[in-house]
Formats: C-alpha cells, structure tokens, sequence
C-alpha cells in the first residue's frame, strides 16, 4: 500500500498573544474543513508557546524578523528554506506587506489573507474586509476559512489551548511553588499601554479583599510588568501577593494560569490565555473594547464602565483623566471574582474544586 502525500498549509501567525488566541477557531475551522491537513505556524517565539498548546498545530517556524524590520534579503532565504515543506497553501493573518513577503518567497500556490498595505502580488486568494459583518477579530481570522465574499458560518468554535496535569506539576515544581487551597491570579500588565491598566492601587485593594476570603494571589506578567507587580505589593496591606512577573516563561505561566480559581486580567494576552484555558475570568476594559477582542469563554465576566469617551483604543488617555479604568471600583470586582469563583466550586466534583480540566 503506496502513503498518500498528506496536504500542508503554512499559518503566517499573528506577532500578538492575544490574536493568536483568537486565530485558533480558524485552526479548528480548516481542520473541520480538511481533517487530513497538516497545519504549520511561522510565529514569532515569543508566541510560540501558544501555538505549542493548540493540537491543531504541527509544528512552530521561527520567524526571526522583529517589528518594523523588512530585511528583504533574510525573508528571502527563510522562504527558499520553507519551500521544502512542499506546503501547497499559506494563510497570512497579519496585515501588513512585510507579512507576506516569505510565502510568496516560498513558491506556496495559494496564498490568502486580506487585501491591504500593497499586498495584491503577494497574495492570490485575497478577502476584502467588511467591518460591519465581521465586527470581532476572530471573525476576520476564521473568514480565511472561507471562499472571499462567503457569508462565514456561525458560531464559531471557541479557542482551547491545552495544560496537562503534568505540565502543571512541572511548572510549580521548576518555579518552587506549591498550589494554594484557593488560588487567584492576577495579570496587571497590559503591553499596548497604561490606558489598559486597572490601577495598581486597585489591584492591591482586591489582592486585600480576596486574602480575607483565604485566596493567595500571584502575580503574572512578562519582564516588563514586574515594576507593576511591586507596585501593587507595596500597596498592599495584608498578605503580600507573590510577584511571579518575569519570572516564568510563557509555557510556565499557562499551566500556572490553568490552576487558578480566578483570573483578573487588563485586556491583554494573558486575559486571552486564561479565557482559553476555561478558568473563572473577570476582564477589566478600559480604552479598549470587549465589542472587537472579548474573551472567548462562558466563563469570562466582562466589566467596563462604557463611558462616553470609551473606547478610544489610545495608548495613554487623551483626557489625562483615566476615569474608564479609575471609576471601576474594587467592590464590583470583587462581587465578579467570588461569584466566579463559587460558580467553579459549585462545578466541582467534592475535592476537585480549583483543579482545571484544560
């Protein structure tokens, strides 16, 4: 019996956490489609992890170029290389001209993605974008599942990274924690910029709350966020949380994520890994909008102020007020975070309450 060359298709990824969470329901969409289909990602390593996490996914390309770097020369070489895969088609999630540039490198036949930034050589399956009819940005993603100008079928599949029991237990152990009674985590940080941030001061105030309930919080974040993170212990006055910001690798903070009771996050990628994983969430939106990247997860509670000057999608308040994440206070979240957290409980089989499934 002669093996039947299985198809492969290259996923040019998104250089975000958040969106490539929310690219995997066109994952699940092109496997739905093409079950025999082998997807590989081209990401950058700093994604990679998730993209390690989604059973979708064969294997993890390094994609080297930073932000911004064109690096004609080096795109080039790399595409030549990935032409040995024999992939027959890519999908480029990411916009711009420069994310395109290795595929059509690479000789793939079909090329697909969303017309934009000159891209009209590079690509051959293009899709225009009607923002009204794909309002989400997982809607834009999973609608290069489709033929262009298809209505895209709903609803779509919601993103599941997996953790096992055992990479859970590999994770305290490398880091030197053990698992607490009650659990709750919270992400402070948020990459695109302040007008995304709950206040420190607030944060600390809920991490106050929650140790009275018994929950020991731990912090998560990446390097950057550390400063955050001491700065919501210094505001603290009862137990101090554990400031893990910088410390674990992202694969680390997912199956850490994965043990949590609750998750308190900024709109960020981390809010998306927690909503993926099914852990209790309480998103906190303030320039940003839940109407464009929500969690995806019955899980999740979304809170938001829908203030008149919200969402601006700024970096830093235009207003200088912040009044969008400064006016949500610690009590609504906290009546967000022990309802999730009871729901969970109620969930449970007797003994298991807090344990993830993901």
């Amino acid at each position: 019996m002669v093996d039947t060359p299985r198809r492969r298709a290259l996923i040019v990824a998104p250089a975000w956490i958040g969106d490539t969470v929310l690219a995997q329901p066109l994952f699940m969409r092109l496997k739905a489609h093409h079950p025999e289909l082998v997807l590989d990602a081209l990401a950058p390593r700093w994604v990679a992890p998730v993209l390690e996490r989604m059973p979708q996914i064969g294997r993890v390309i390094d994609n080297p170029f930073a932000h911004g770097e064109l690096q004609l020369g080096a795109r080039r070489r790399l595409g030549r290389e990935i032409a040995t895969g024999r992939y027959e088609r890519a999908y480029v999630l990411p916009n711009s001209l420069k994310s395109a540039l290795v595929p059509f490198f690479a000789r793939i036949p079909l090329r697909i993605g969303f017309t934009g930034e000159s891209r009209l050589i590079l690509l051959n399956r293009r899709h225009t974008l009607d923002k009204t009819a794909l309002p989400l940005m997982v809607e834009r993603f999973a609608q290069l599942a489709e033929a262009p100008g298809a209505l895209l079928p709903r609803p779509l599949p919601s993103p599941r990274l997996e953790s096992s029991a055992a990479q859970q237990a590999a994770a305290l152990s490398a880091l030197g924690l053990q698992r607490p009674q009650k659990l709750a985590i919270f992400c402070p940080g948020a990459e695109y910029g302040p007008a995304k941030r709950w206040p420190a001061r607030h944060f600390a105030g809920l991490a106050d709350a929650l140790a009275a309930q018994g929950f020991a919080v731990w912090l998560f974040g990446s390097n950057k966020d550390r400063a955050i993170g001491e700065e919501v212990i210094a505001a603290c006055s009862g137990p101090a949380p554990r400031n893990l910001c910088g410390s674990t690798t992202l694969a680390q903070a997912i199956d850490l994520i994965a043990l949590a009771d609750v998750v308190v996050c900024n709109d960020s990628g981390l809010m998306h890994v927690a909503a993926a994983l099914g852990r209790p969430l309480v998103a906190l939106y303030g320039s940003s909008s839940p109407g464009f990247t929500p969690p995806l997860s019955a899980r999740a509670t979304v809170l938001s102020l829908g203030l008149d000057c919200s969402p601006c999608f700024k970096r830093e308040c235009p207003l200088g007020h912040f009044d969008c994440l400064n006016g949500l206070d610690v009590e609504r979240v906290l009546a967000a975070c022990l309802a999730a957290a009871a729901a969970t409980a109620d969930a449970a089989p007797s003994g298991d309450a807090g344990k993830n499934p993901a």
